[in-house]
């Protein structure tokens, strides 16, 4: 009787079997990994990863035990049956389907294990459909105890399979998946076939062709390798897709989709490798926080639309700029809010990389008719002279920025240690103006506007003012760009609209009174209605309220402003032109829109005296105001020279210290009106006089 263990001494045969080893273990490897991919997807996906799996553990399956026969020598003429032969290649492949199926459905914790099991079987019952498809000239016996013992084996063996594959949380689970799936094969085929015997019943030299048969062994080894190279390779162009969708997905999410540029989480992980470097090598790093300076303004009164335009645009310039082989990067790490990092060593250049910077975010931006340099504040920190860690350097780079915005002089600022207070004071104030309202901390002054020619009293300005509880009397300059840097102006402008109608309302006579509009308030769609609702609410007459507006607030949206102005002088509404000839296009926009009513701005009055240009500007500005039939009120007059030249020049009306400061409403003389001439009759000290001591020319600083 020849056993398998016979077939060593046949040089041929030796090569046979490991041959079929090495397609054994190739299919399994495949297998295993195709069936761990399969287990990560749903639906038809997996139907399509369960069938490769079934192919190639089918194909390490069939081909194994196909080879390995070949290699047998039974010392008598064989044959194969073919329809046993196919029908064990389909009980193989088939099999497989089953087993890994039932084992990643997951309806049991028994699950894999059923699977597995399955799959053992299969391979037992392909074994020995491919055995009886074995013809030899002999009588065939078995030893049960071989034959039961590879069933075992090869049920143990997948069962451990699909079990590590299924469940084990180890990196290389899916290897020793394969190499227990191997086993699964190998057992059931040695052992099994340790258990086959043949009795010879011909005593001539067997007549079977041992080079057909060694052809039909390398045919099906190259068969095998192709099912088995099939999966690879799917499997492998598959893992490749993933890797380039999970490199995609990660470049997204690490980037801003808006300009490009990467993004906050992106920066925190470069910053902390570039800060790892800096420490090792010993050099210095520099982190530069740079903030829009006029971002905002744009998003108000041209909408998101342009602001993302905007932002988009800028991306691309600082994109363009970059030189990374040295380090520099550039990152958006909020709205309008932007963080670079440089290497401060002696092929990178920091002042080069700020100027660079500066250029592409103050170089103007066109859009459609509109132009817009957004501008930037820059502060800067150095690693590791400003901090030791990653925190602090971000905030002492933010500090330095506040810093530089708080100075319009500054376009970069280096971090100081003294900075830390002043940033913190300023926002505890934006703080506590966000409470100034709730608590009643915000009230109105009102100053005079008088005819210059008669001294009667015209109306009053409404001035905003703030008595914080524990800092006193904030300045007017000092908050209220607090408030326009964080969107409170809005809310704060409705106040004091509304709260300057109803004090007009106590007013006998009935004077006009003059309310600034802010930039963003304009902006609103819905400013028009929001006046009309107050004027409404408060019963005021619409020709009595005036709104003050600047030459740059009208020039930044034209087209929006002009339609709400009409609306407004369609109520009734006065339109007052404040701080004229500051502006750019003064001819412009007297031309587009015929304003009730033109401020001079209070710097040509400052300069009366000083500056014979000043005293030409004030002409100029008063005859074209005449040919176009418009009032003129000059503002900030504090002194005799000042009204003087200007009645002289013939202006229509005055406003400044000299002819009343801001006072509280219940200080708003209620009889005013009967002073009318006397500047004319009697002079100005005697008005002086009349007025008393409120009218007196002061040092302090101009009224806001």
């Amino acid at each position: 009787m020849i056993s398998v263990f016979d077939c060593i001494a046949y040089e041929h045969n030796l090569w046979l079997v490991l041959l079929a080893g090495l397609i054994c273990a190739a299919g399994s490897w495949v297998a295993a990994h195709v069936y761990f991919r399969a287990t990560q997807t749903i639906g038809l996906q997996r139907a399509g990863w369960y069938f490769l799996t079934a192919l190639a553990a089918g194909a390490a399956i069939w081909c194994t035990h196909f080879v390995a026969m070949l290699g047998f020598e039974s010392g008598v003429p064989v044959s194969f049956d073919p329809v046993l032969t196919i029908l064990s290649l389909v009980i193989a492949v088939v099999g497989s389907t089953v087993g890994f199926a039932v084992g990643g459905m997951r309806f049991s914790r028994f699950a894999p294990a059923l699977g597995g099991a399955f799959v053992g079987l299969a391979v037992a019952a392909m074994h020995y459909t491919g055995m009886a498809a074995y013809r030899v000239q002999g009588i065939v016996s078995w030893e049960m105890s071989y034959l039961v013992a590879s069933i075992i084996l090869a049920v143990l063996f997948a069962t451990l399979a699909t079990h590590v594959a299924l469940t084990s949380k180890r990196r290389d689970a899916v290897n020793w998946s394969a190499a227990a799936l191997a086993l699964a094969i190998l057992s059931l085929h040695f052992t099994g076939m340790t258990a086959f015997r043949v009795q010879p019943l011909l005593v001539e030299p067997s007549v079977s062709n041992p080079d057909a048969l060694l052809t039909l062994a390398l045919v099906t080894t190259c068969m095998a390798a192709v099912i088995v190279a099939a999966g690879l390779v799917s499997y492998i162009l598959d893992r490749s897709v993933r890797a380039e969708s999970f490199e995609r997905l990660r470049k997204m999410a690490l980037s801003d989709v808006l300009t490009g540029l990467p993004n906050r989480a992106n920066f925190n992980e470069t910053l902390k490798a570039e800060i790892a470097a800096a420490r090792d090598g010993g050099t210095k790093l520099a982190v530069i926080a740079i903030d829009l300076n006029r971002f905002k303004a744009v998003n108000d009164l041209r909408g998101h639309q342009t602001g993302d335009e905007v932002l988009r645009r800028l991306g691309q310039r600082i994109q363009a700029l970059l030189k990374q082989e040295i380090g520099e990067f550039v990152a958006r790490t909020g709205g309008d809010e932007f963080t670079a990092i440089c290497r401060v060593n002696g092929r990178a250049s920091l002042p080069d990389f700020l100027m660079r910077l500066e250029q592409a975010l103050f170089k103007t931006i066109k859009i459609d008719n509109f132009e817009v340099s957004p501008g930037a504040s820059f502060g800067v920190a150095i690693y590791p002279d400003d901090a030791s860690d990653q925190t602090l350097l971000i905030n002492n780079a933010d500090l330095a920025m506040y810093r530089a915005k708080s100075d319009p002089s500054q376009i970069v600022c280096y971090y100081e240690a003294g900075m830390d207070e002043a940033v913190r004071a300023r926002r505890s104030l934006a703080g506590d103006l966000r409470n100034a309202l709730v608590q009643g901390e915000l009230f109105l002054h009102f100053q005079k506007q008088s005819s210059i020619t008669t001294g009667e009293i015209r109306g009053y300005e409404a001035l905003l003012r703030w008595e914080h509880p524990r800092h006193g009397l904030i300045p007017p300059d000092e908050f209220i760009p607090i408030a326009e840097e964080d969107g409170l102006i809005v809310e704060i402008g409705e106040w004091v609209l509304r709260r300057a109608c109803v004090a007009a309302m106590t007013w006998d006579p009935a004077l006009k009174v003059a309310v600034n509009i802010s930039a963003v308030q304009l902006a609103q769609v819905d400013l028009s209605q929001f006046v009309k609702r107050v004027l409404q609410e408060t019963g005021l007459a619409p020709e009595r309220l005036e709104l003050e507006l600047t030459e740059t607030t009208i020039v930044k949206d034209k087209e929006r402003t002009m339609h709400t102005l009409r609306k407004l002088r369609e109520m009734g509404v006065s339109v007052a032109l404040d701080d004229f000839g500051t502006g750019y296009s003064s001819l412009e926009t007297l031309r587009t829109f015929a304003f009730d009513r033109i401020k001079i701005d209070r710097s040509f009055v400052a300069e009366i005296g000083s500056e014979d240009q000043s005293i030409a500007m004030i002409r100029a500005v008063l005859a074209l105001a005449k040919a176009l039939n418009i009032p003129v009120i000059a503002e900030g007059i504090e002194t005799q020279e000042q009204f003087d030249v200007l009645k002289v020049e013939g202006c229509d009306e005055a406003q400044g210290f000299l002819l009343g400061r801001p006072v509280p409403l219940a200080s708003v003389a209620t009889g005013a009106a009967h002073v009318v001439s006397r500047m004319a009759t009697t002079g100005f000290q005697d008005l002086q006089r009349m007025l008393g001591p409120d009218s007196q020319s002061s040092p302090m600083p101009r009224e806001t």
